[in-house]
């Protein structure tokens, strides 16, 4: 970095440099011939009047006096002049004439004037700019090393600036480099950039930390759930094996069916939980929640009776529908596990939010659990839900999938006496 920040700024310095030495070694000439203009301008107004007097004017040293007539003709009796016919053309009409061919450069100042017997003369004066070219190059030359050595000290000063402030960086990347599980950057004692930029990365180590620790439960926790359903087939097969009896082998195959089926359905869980943590979210799109909920209570037929209660017209929700099907799925199978006798499946439309109740008339979740049990792995009654064939991951996937939604997940007690789930999901009107 600071080799890159020193060479762009020691880069545009000399360009900017020489393009300054340029511009200011060609206003050396401009510079000449207003000064000369300066110093000739009074000679040609004493000359003018010494002529409409009808006296000859006066000679100064380093200065040409000359007086023409019309055609450019001399009439005082001095050599001509080095004008050519335009020149004279040019002078007549009081304009300025530079002569760059002569050695030295000559300029030229004249106009008309007339004589006390009416003559017009062409009365003009002239200087040579001895050193024009010379001037021009010494000042290019000295001021293409000024440029150069002026450049050359802003490396040098831009190197040691840039230097300076990144010592502070340098001493948190190292700090940085130290770090232990869990310590954090110090903040510098001065509010700047440097501050803020710590401070960032504090946050940052903090949200790491944090996603380390959840990674690291969840890691144990799927591993902890996963043991038992793979560690209960084996023990299975190797009664099978052992013992083989028909009559066993059939029951060891029961077994061994509803423990795929619970390997299976952890399985499936953890991978749309991972998918969710990664990121990926299928595209959102109206769903019918009624139409979703009759569908989802005909898929359980047997167990304990399930009753849905659906507003007259349709009630769009913005979401996937495998979203919906998941949700609907999970709060039925756990009402399924816990009821006794009777689901009710609620759907109620709003104009901002549509909200689904699914109540059962078990046992209930007691207070203390009702916000645990939407977080992974969480159970109740670790026991049961393990007979039951629960993975403790369903509710967590309900939830998951209403958050990422802008939607949430409530859990109270139902009329009936058992738990209840209320689902909020954003309505979406549809043309």
């Amino acid at each position: 970095m600071r080799f890159r920040i020193t060479t762009v700024a020691t880069a545009v310095t000399l360009l900017v440099l020489l393009w300054l030495a340029v511009v200011s070694s060609r206003m050396i000439g401009p510079l000449l011939v207003r000064s000369a203009d300066d110093e000739l301008a009074p000679v040609l107004a004493s000359s003018i009047s010494s002529v409409s007097r009808g006296a000859a004017p006066a000679q100064l040293p380093n200065v040409q006096v000359h007086v023409l007539d019309t055609s450019g003709a001399p009439v005082d009796g001095l050599p001509r002049p080095l004008l050519s016919s335009g020149d004279v053309r040019v002078l007549k009409a009081g304009t300025s004439v530079l002569r760059l061919d002569d050695v030295p450069p000559t300029r030229w100042l004249g106009t008309v004037a007339t004589t006390p017997d009416g003559s017009q003369r062409l009365v003009v004066v002239g200087t040579g700019l001895s050193g024009y070219a010379a001037a021009q190059r010494s000042a290019l030359r000295w001021q293409l090393i000024a440029a150069i050595i002026a450049a050359c000290a802003a490396a040098l000063a831009t190197w040691v600036a840039v230097r300076s402030a990144l010592r502070p960086v340098e001493r948190m990347r190292q700090a940085a480099a130290r770090l232990g599980a869990g310590r954090r950057l110090p903040l510098p004692s001065s509010h700047d950039e440097l501050r803020s930029l710590a401070g960032a990365l504090n946050d940052l180590l903090a949200r790491r930390d944090e996603a380390a620790d959840r990674l690291r439960r969840f890691t144990g926790d799927a591993a902890h759930e996963l043991r038992s359903p793979v560690a209960s087939i084996r023990v299975q097969a190797e009664v099978a094996v052992a013992h083989p009896d028909p009559d066993l082998a059939q029951e060891v195959l029961t077994d061994v069916m509803r423990e795929s089926e619970r390997l299976s359905s952890l399985v499936d869980g953890l991978l749309t939980l991972a998918r969710s943590d990664a990121g990926e979210v299928p595209p959102a799109e109206p769903v019918d929640l009624a139409a979703a909920a009759v569908s989802a209570a005909a898929r359980y037929p047997d167990g304990p009776s399930v009753v849905v209660h659906v507003p007259a017209g349709l009630c769009w929700v913005l979401a996937a529908p495998s979203e919906v099907d998941l949700v609907l799925d999970n709060l039925l199978r756990n009402a399924c596990r816990h009821a006794r006798s009777r689901i009710t499946v609620t759907v109620i439309g709003g104009a901002a939010a549509s909200r689904l109740v699914v109540d059962d008339d078990g046992e209930g979740i007691a207070p203390e659990h009702r916000k645990k049990v939407l977080d992974r792995f969480y159970r109740v009654q670790d026991d049961r839900a393990r007979s039951s064939g629960g993975t403790g991951l369903g509710l967590a996937l309900v939830a998951e999938v209403v958050r990422r939604r802008g939607g949430a997940v409530r859990v109270g007690e139902s009329p009936e006496g058992g738990a209840r789930f209320l689902v909020s999901w954003r309505s979406v009107s549809v043309v």
